[in-house]
């Protein structure tokens, strides 16, 4: 039976399987990472296929874009876990398997006889990552949560949007995303330990935990002046010269002059060469103290250049530069084309094809070469049961029959 997937498998960690019990969106993305970087991805589904397959509004051959822009490079397995059979099948995918993730509510998998302490005793180096929103444990464990909700508590979402106007939640998913990197990172460490120990480890992330960590210099300027930061619109709020200004034809362009040597550059190119000698802006301190008048005087002098002309000279100047662009001119960037970042998937079918951004980590020796569309709900669990379990055919017929397993499953049609 042919591998469903790039064969000889490549990637640094090609030689690594992963037990996929994730949905939505933090799980999957970690799961993807570790399919970026070569491992066998074993995506163990419930009848019916995880949730985001059926996301609206937009869909590819039945499944919809968001399932597609994280489930790259893995094998989907449909498993009832209510049933005996279907448990035994998850419990031999565990010994197969060198790491397990999962983002179910904690207390979930332990009410499925499938949560850490119930396999460790037997597997000792079995490597578990439990992803959720608060921690398994803590007053809040079992409160629910999706991305907004922990920028909001993280205390992020109040330093996001315009100074004086309402928190906004950042564009881009980051509570999800982030949560999903750590739980790579965290189940990385785990396995370098177990090659040197042989032993396992259970890693528990936490959405909050994580965008916590991620107010860095912010909490640590709390920590020193008890005052907590507030808005930071679309500047920095303690460098000046990092901000955003409107240029001439109306473009919105960032840049970063806080050195002398950019912030010199700067000045002489907008016509306001004074600026950098002036003892309210010459030293860091001083520019900060008089911020307003410093960046008002800039915002004037922006709008006598075009944007392109912003940009071929200070780019030209070596100067950190770049307009606000939307996503579609982003993705249009001949700079992530030449990376590799768009990458166009082709499943079985003519339908079967889809564009999603592309892995941003470049491997020089061992990097993956070919990336696998998403799987179709229950195409390789024939194949998984097979040569991953070693199940013999009658086994495999027997357990579909009973519908513990099942190897075909149809997405809901797009309303």
């Amino acid at each position: 039976m042919p591998m469903p997937s790039d064969s000889p498998r490549s990637g640094p960690l090609s030689h690594i399987k992963v037990l996929d019990l994730t949905t939505h969106l933090a799980g999957p993305y970690a799961t993807m990472i570790f399919g970026d970087l070569g491992a066998q991805v074993i995506k163990l589904e419930a009848p019916g296929g995880e949730s985001t397959r059926h996301m609206p509004p937009h869909y590819i051959a039945g499944n919809s874009t968001y399932f597609h822009s994280i489930n790259r490079n893995k094998q989907s397995i449909i498993v009832d876990l209510k049933s005996p059979e279907g448990k035994q099948v998850a419990m031999d995918l565990v010994d197969e398997c060198d790491i397990v993730i999962e983002n179910a509510r904690p207390g979930v998998m332990k009410r499925l006889g499938l949560a850490y302490d119930d396999l460790a005793p037997t597997r000792p180096g079995l490597i578990y990552c439990s992803l959720s929103g608060f921690g398994q444990d803590g007053p809040d464990r079992d409160l629910p949560a999706l991305d907004i909700i922990v920028q909001a508590l993280s205390g992020g979402m109040s330093m996001t949007g315009e100074k004086g106007g309402k928190a906004v939640r950042a564009g881009l998913p980051i509570g999800d995303v982030c949560a999903g990197m750590y739980c790579v990172i965290g189940s990385l460490a785990a396995l370098a330990r177990r090659t040197a120990t042989g032993e396992g480890d259970y890693i528990d992330v936490a959405m909050l935990d994580v965008q916590v960590a991620f107010l860095t210099y912010q909490a640590a300027a709390y920590f020193h002046t008890g005052k907590a930061p507030g808005r930071q619109g679309r500047e920095h709020d303690m460098i000046p010269l990092i901000n955003c200004f409107e240029a001439k034809d109306g473009v919105e362009v960032v840049i970063a002059g806080n050195s002398a040597t950019n912030f010199k550059t700067l000045s002489d190119f907008l016509g306001v060469p004074e600026l950098p000698e002036d003892p309210r802006y010459k030293e860091p301190r001083e520019r900060l103290k008089n911020k307003e008048s410093l960046v008002a005087t800039l915002r004037d002098a922006f709008k006598t250049k075009t944007s392109v002309e912003i940009m071929a000279h200070l780019r030209k100047e070596g100067m950190p530069v770049g307009i606000v662009n939307t996503v579609d001119k982003a993705l249009d960037s001949a700079q992530l084309k030449h990376r590799n970042m768009i990458l166009d998937l082709k499943g079985d079918s003519e339908e079967e094809r889809a564009r999603v951004v592309g892995d941003p980590i470049k491997i020089r020796k061992a990097g993956r070469k070919t990336h696998t569309y998403a799987p179709r709900l229950g195409a390789d669990s024939r194949y998984i049961l097979n040569e991953v379990l070693g199940y013999d055919s009658g086994k495999i017929d027997a357990l579909i029959e009973s519908g513990a397993v099942q190897e075909k499953g149809l997405a809901k049609a797009a309303e």
